[in-house]
């Protein structure tokens, strides 16, 4: 909850005070990954991969129910309740959608000893490193169909890659 509450002060201070909306993903993810890195105590690529994958998919339901909804980010900036319905309609969609695949027997379950850098965890890292940059370029232009598109694109990527990862280590 601490880290919760922190990543939201911080993802208001640079929204609303210092106007850096574009850079206020990209620490709200940094922070996630040392969550999970330190507290959790999963490996680092595992905690870059958790991460990312979970602010991709989710960013990616949000644009499209965005779309879906409104037709544009305007129309939600326009009026306060547009944006709680909208973070309304992503919650129930992305907690029944996962609360479905865990009932389905559907997940992760990465064995964490196994887990140690190679030359192919280098690479995903820094491609990652990559995204997490481009999305502050993505989020500063706010084109809607060009979100939903680099969304969708980097949550196969991550979604392929880490069933791919898990089907090898089982």
């Amino acid at each position: 909850m601490v880290v919760i509450l922190l990543n939201n002060i911080q993802s208001y201070l640079l929204r609303n005070e210092l106007n850096m909306d574009n850079l206020s993903p990209l620490i709200t993810v940094i922070v996630f990954i040392l969550l999970f890195a330190a507290v959790v105590r999963m490996p680092v690529v595992l905690a870059v991969m958790a991460t990312v994958s979970g602010y991709v998919i989710f960013a990616a339901i949000q644009t499209a129910l965005v779309f879906i909804l409104f037709g544009s980010l305007e129309a939600v900036n326009a009026d306060l309740p547009s944006g709680y319905l909208l973070q309304s309609a992503t919650a129930a969609v992305v907690v029944t959608s996962f609360w479905f695949l865990y009932r389905k027997g559907r997940g992760f379950t990465f064995d964490l000893d196994k887990l140690r850098f190679r030359l192919e965890d280098i690479v995903l890292t820094v491609t990652i490193i990559v995204f997490l940059l481009a999305i502050s370029v993505v989020l500063f232009y706010n084109n809607l169909l060009f979100n939903i598109a680099f969304f969708i694109v980097m949550s196969v990527f991550l979604l392929y890659y880490s069933t791919k990862k898990e089907q090898e280590d089982a």
